[in-house]
């Protein structure tokens, strides 16, 4: 078989070309979009491990009389070996290892211990480092499996597009059975058919492929440039640096090359088995079963109902890419954004609104003591501050008396019942877990003053509320009060020395804690006191949080440049003197929204991307169809039907090709936001207000006019045809 006749079909045929280039190029550009963004994620992580916690792959730490370092450097993997002088501590030295080759660092480090006469617990691996590069310890028996799952996703997908495309060259070539049912007859073999099926593949495939990679390498390009732009802003992130390798182009060559040399593979090897005389007796078009009936589109539209259900039926096989993708494509759009609303919701009850009106900034000092905290001073004096506090937290246990508990409490059944496993009773008395928070000294009075207390440095205030759990949800909390307010001391306890303890005046107990961004816990007591109290006690209750927290409130709340001048402010006076780092209300509400919509954008792609497919087999389907189906629609003429009919049948098809995803995913996902609703606890009526109604709607008009788009230019190649003409025996040519 001479390559002039696959040439020769390809140019008489372009509407099959156009099928099979279409398909090849949209494989070759999903496979290099998802190669080059794990690629650049796989060094994203790379960077921000290195980053974080340093570029070591190995780590030795023992006293050494000497420092080892030409010891292990003898060693062949040994690239090189240096001390850490950042964490070493005298003669207890740090050492960094570097390998030429990782992938035998589990069974190096082991001989390097050996040779040093260490024990082994001495040796430390890098393993998230290691991890990135498919490096497990051989004795884990859960190893990180992240990297090995992206893999396993470029597999799954370079599957899930052979089983797609494969229908495009599926569809061209089948309707050249006739023609190599004679070509069969005159000798052809098997082999030769596949051949030339094969060769005609490659011939339109070659350009697209490599356009379709290079378009997918621009687009993974594009796509780290959006996330960079969308992430600009978010504290502690740093920016991603677009990455690309030769031999990544290469290996998304290779797999583009062999996903669409198997699709074509597939039907050309069924092509191949055909027997001359079943093929000859094959006309290439469409295979009615007129047996099945359609009875809701036949009582819906009538005649023309009934034939396009018998067409979809022929053509079930064809589209069931499309169809399976559509519905992903819908269900997965509909659920990300219905999901992402609930979450914002969410978001929005538990943080944003609830600490509203508790902080502007906050500043979180790093390893600092409230106690040695020098710049006090300094910042009460901040000229658009209008209020400050600065606290500390710290961990101690509460004893309290069982008579001590509230009548509101045993009601339900006792603090047992309510708390469960949270508080642990002792003869009389129940040992209660506590959240101590010290304020300096003029914080605690001015929420004296805010609790009706008079104000004092002599005692504490306790927050004495404890979670009803059985008469409202996490969502919208309603609270009892916890102890009985008779007493007039608590008895605080160091949480691992229950011999360490200290008894503190009570000055008042209070149902709102203090304006700070602080979450309490629910069946825990919260215990604040002032700075002059803890410098008596806190030798004695320790388990102070290592941080020091600075919260201040604006007098201009509302301008996101005011308070970022306060927050530029509150760094200078703190430069230089501990690590820090700022927040502030209006710009972290800003990033997660930002971060929601860079959520958004994603998944919204991904699911764009599946609906692409889906209408990719619908437009290849529908424009390869005129060869198939011409004959079907002259003998529908030749028995009085219009090409008025013709076009109800083809809008019914669309209709049924678009509509049935979406009918079969609104109410999984109906189901799936009622069962959001209730998990969450939310008001259904909250997210009636934001429900994501238009997006929704505009993503499904777009599909229904592409698939509208590809029935109209396949039924108007088809009512432009010759359709007498179809009714003859195709030739070979």
């Amino acid at each position: 078989m001479r390559n002039d006749d696959s040439l020769g079909f390809i140019r008489k045929n372009p509407s099959f070309s156009l099928s099979a280039v279409a398909a090849a190029f949209i494989s070759a550009l999903f496979l290099s979009l998802l190669s080059g963004l794990f690629f650049n994620f796989w060094n994203y992580e790379i960077e921000r491990i290195v980053l974080a916690e340093g570029d070591w792959q190995g780590r030795i730490t023992g006293t050494f009389d000497e420092p080892p370092i030409p010891v292990i450097e003898n060693f062949a993997n040994v690239e090189q070996a240096r001390i850490n002088a950042d964490i070493s501590k005298g003669r207890e030295l740090v050492i960094d290892i570097y390998f030429h080759n990782m992938r035998t660092i589990y069974r190096d480090m082991p001989l390097i211990t050996q040779k040093l006469g260490i024990p082994d617990s001495a040796a430390s691996f890098h393993e998230l480092l290691l991890s990135r590069y498919l490096i497990h310890d051989p004795q884990d028996p859960e190893p990180p499996l992240l990297m090995a799952f992206f893999l396993a996703v470029f597999l799954f997908v370079s599957i899930s597009l052979i089983l797609i495309i494969h229908n495009s060259f599926a569809l061209s070539m089948n309707t050249r059975v006739h023609q190599f049912g004679i070509l069969s007859s005159i000798g052809a073999t098997p082999d030769q058919i596949r051949t030339c099926l094969l060769r005609e593949a490659m011939a339109l495939c070659i350009v697209p492929i490599l356009a379709g990679n290079l378009a997918g390498t621009a687009l993974s390009f594009g796509v780290v440039q959006i996330t960079n732009a969308l992430a600009a802003e978010i504290p502690g992130r740093h920016e991603a640096s677009f990455a690309y390798h030769p031999l990544l182009f290469a290996a998304a060559l290779i797999a583009s090359l062999l996903t669409v040399c198997i699709s074509a593979w597939l039907p050309a090897r069924k092509l191949g088995r055909l027997t001359p005389l079943a093929a000859i007796r094959d006309a290439g078009e469409l295979q009615l079963n007129t047996r099945k009936k359609s009875p809701i589109l036949s009582a819906l539209f009538g005649i023309e109902g009934e034939l396009a259900g018998n067409a979809l039926k022929a053509q079930k096989k064809a589209l069931r890419t499309s169809a399976l993708s559509l519905t992903l494509s819908f269900l997965g759009f509909t659920l990300m954004l219905c999901f992402f609303t609930l979450s914002g919701i969410s978001t929005n009850h538990t943080y944003f609104e609830r600490y509203q009106d508790a902080w502007d900034i906050l500043v979180t000092a790093h390893n600092t003591d409230i106690a040695s905290f020098p710049l006090e001073e300094k910042i009460s004096k901040l000229s658009g501050a209008a209020d400050i506090a600065v606290y500390q937290k710290a961990d101690a246990v509460s004893r309290i008396p069982q008579a001590a508990i509230s009548d509101a409490v045993n009601k339900l059944g006792g603090l047992e019942a309510v708390a469960g496993d949270s508080v642990r009773p002792a003869q009389s008395f129940y040992s209660i877990p506590t959240s101590l928070v010290i304020m300096n000294d003029r914080s605690f009075q001015a929420y004296c003053e805010q609790t009706g207390t008079a104000p004092s440095i002599t005692g504490c205030i306790v927050l004495n509320r404890i979670w009803d759990s059985v008469h409202s949800n996490f969502r919208y909390k309603d609270f009892i009060p916890y102890l009985s307010e008779k007493q007039n001391t608590i008895t605080l306890q160091n949480p691992q020395q229950a011999e360490s303890s200290a008894v503190l005046p009570i000055r008042g107990f209070a149902q709102e804690p203090p304006l700070l961004r602080e979450e309490y816990d629910n069946y825990a007591l919260a215990v604040f006191l002032p700075l002059s109290l803890w410098s008596q006690i806190g030798n004695s209750i320790g388990n102070a949080q290592p941080d020091t927290y600075v919260r201040v409130l604006a007098k201009d709340r509302t301008s996101l440049s005011s308070l970022q001048a306060l927050e530029e402010e509150l760094s200078e006076i703190l430069e230089g003197t501990c690590s820090f780092e700022t927040e502030n209300r209006i710009q972290e509400k800003a990033d997660n929204d930002r971060m929601l919509r860079g959520y958004m954008l994603f998944t919204g792609a991904l699911c764009a991307l599946l609906a692409v497919i889906g209408l990719a087999n619908v437009f290849s389907n529908t424009l390869g169809f005129v060869q198939q189906r011409k004959r079907e629609f002259a003998r529908y003429m030749s028995v009085g039907m219009t090409p008025e009919g013709m076009r109800k049948m083809f809008c019914i098809e669309a209709l049924v090709i678009a509509g049935r995803p979406l009918f079969i995913t609104l109410p999984l996902t109906l189901m799936a936001v009622g069962f959001m609703i209730k998990a969450s606890y939310l008001n259904p009526m909250e997210f009636l207000k934001e429900a994501p109604i238009l997006p929704i709607t505009a993503f499904i008009l777009a599909v229904f006019g592409f698939v509208a788009l590809a029935y109209w230019l396949g039924g108007r190649k088809i009512l432009r045809c010759d359709l007498t003409e179809a009714l003859r025996n195709d030739s070979m040519g």
